[in-house]
């Protein structure tokens, strides 16, 4: 009844509703685009092409980021990932170019033509990514006579041209729900391709078990239970802050500081993931390259290494992907969380923490308080994201299904669930109730 009744008072609030609405419309288009096929290609003879990837695997990752669209050979085939890759490219790259760094600091300005650029950085990602998608089909086991008018040049560059601007159509959908609607739009369009395919994967984990020999009831109870913990554990590594204590001086009617009186006291919240799901995304763009590079050589050696970083569910694999998951989020959390600005702007703004000098000594400390909480947090990510591969091997829960148990599908999931629940609850405190806990009570709406 709570849960009915909260809803109940979402809908009330006008704008918020109608953010919803646009959102859902948005997701709508977004979902109905992924069905469609690119011209020249029939559709029909597509079913042995995307039952390849229902078994998990490489592609059945890529498949379940574009919410199937991959599979489908349709026009949002490459979904919103080379903008996701442009975005990390442009972020590392403000590290080390002095000139996005001067845009960086200009504000709105600034952040206006990093997004320009990103923009443009993308549509370079797809004329690399759309003829790679097309050239592949045929390898990945599409039968010639599905390409209708053969693949021909102009075939080439039609779908070249619709991949791009399928890409470039899902960006503006993403930018458009984060203005006009409710969360951040491209997180969103990730993880409602990711639900997509959930149904269909846990419908043939049932399948698989209720055969002959296979299973039972109990063991799919089984699966959902864990599945739940281990989102239980998502959500808490997600939440999970250290608070670091600030206290600041009372200010005095003529603007200065009193000594030895201080004023109320505060956190720095210093997250345990301060990096989300990067370090995975790092790590798995990593770990395409041996699998290419040992194709290259007909060697056993080659082939060997081929076969191991081929199999996302295998030990060498796992074990080289945990190690890279905390290389990256040490990398990425250092990069990410300026503690040399946090230590200036405490300073400037009065604030200091107890037993520490201002200045040089509050950034150390900061610096060495997220060196200690990122190691188990680094750790903890990787464990996640290892986890389809102990659900596979240990309780031989079918692959597809088993993505879905941890890694990078589930962060997104629970990141952006999260994330878009704060901010419908940010209208709830601000326009209309005190809050969604149980303490919380109608009141009268702010106009």
């Amino acid at each position: 009844m709570k849960f009915i009744e909260t809803i109940k008072n979402v809908f009330k609030i006008e704008e918020l509703r109608n953010r919803i609405v646009v959102t859902l419309g948005l997701l709508l288009v977004y979902r109905f685009g992924a069905q469609v096929t690119l011209p020249g290609i029939d559709a029909s003879k597509l079913a042995e092409f995307a039952g390849k990837f229902d078994a998990g695997g490489i592609g059945g990752l890529l498949n379940a980021f574009t919410g199937g669209a991959f599979a489908n050979a349709s026009v949002f085939a490459l979904g919103i990932m080379p903008y996701i890759s442009a975005s990390i490219v442009v972020q590392l790259m403000q590290i080390a170019v002095p000139y996005l760094q001067k845009l960086q600091k200009e504000g709105e300005s600034g952040r206006k033509k990093i997004n320009q650029i990103t923009r443009w950085l993308t549509i370079g990602i797809c004329l690399v990514q759309a003829p790679s998608y097309l050239a592949g089909l045929p390898a990945l086991g599409v039968p010639t006579e599905a390409f209708i008018l053969g693949q021909t040049p102009m075939f080439y560059i039609s779908s070249v041209i619709i991949l791009v601007t399928g890409c470039i159509f899902a960006m503006w959908l993403g930018e458009k729900i984060t203005d006009k609607g409710i969360g951040n739009g491209i997180s969103i369009l990730i993880m409602v391709g990711i639900i997509a395919t959930l149904p269909q994967s846990f419908a043939q984990s049932v399948a698989s078990r209720l055969q002959p020999g296979a299973g039972d009831v109990i063991m799919i109870l089984i699966e959902v239970v864990i599945w739940f913990i281990i989102i239980l554990a998502s959500v808490m590594l997600v939440m999970a802050v250290r608070k670091i204590p600030v206290q600041y001086a009372r200010r005095t009617a003529s603007g200065g500081y009193e000594k030895n009186i201080f004023g109320a006291r505060q956190f720095i919240p210093l997250k345990l993931n301060a990096s989300g799901v990067m370090p995975i995304i790092f790590a798995q763009a990593i770990m395409f390259v041996p699998s290419a590079v040992a194709s290259l050589s007909d060697s056993e050696f080659a082939k060997t290494i081929q076969a191991n970083f081929s199999d996302i569910f295998g030990l060498w694999y796992n074990v080289v992907f945990a190690i890279l998951i905390i290389i990256f989020t040490y990398f990425y959390t250092a990069i990410t969380v300026p503690t040399n600005k946090m230590a200036d702007d405490l300073k400037r703004s009065g604030g200091f923490i107890p037993g520490i000098k201002p200045g040089t000594d509050t950034a150390e400390f900061l610096d060495r308080v997220m060196s200690q909480i990122t190691l188990p947090g680094s750790i903890f990510l990787a464990l996640i994201a290892i986890a389809p591969a102990f659900a596979v091997k240990l309780l031989g829960v079918q692959q597809g299904w088993a993505l879905f148990f941890g890694g990078t599908s589930l962060l997104i999931m629970v990141g952006v669930a999260i994330d878009t629940m704060q901010q419908i609850n940010s209208y709830l405190l601000n326009r209309h109730y005190d809050g969604l806990m149980k303490s919380g009570k109608n009141r009268k709406a702010v106009a």
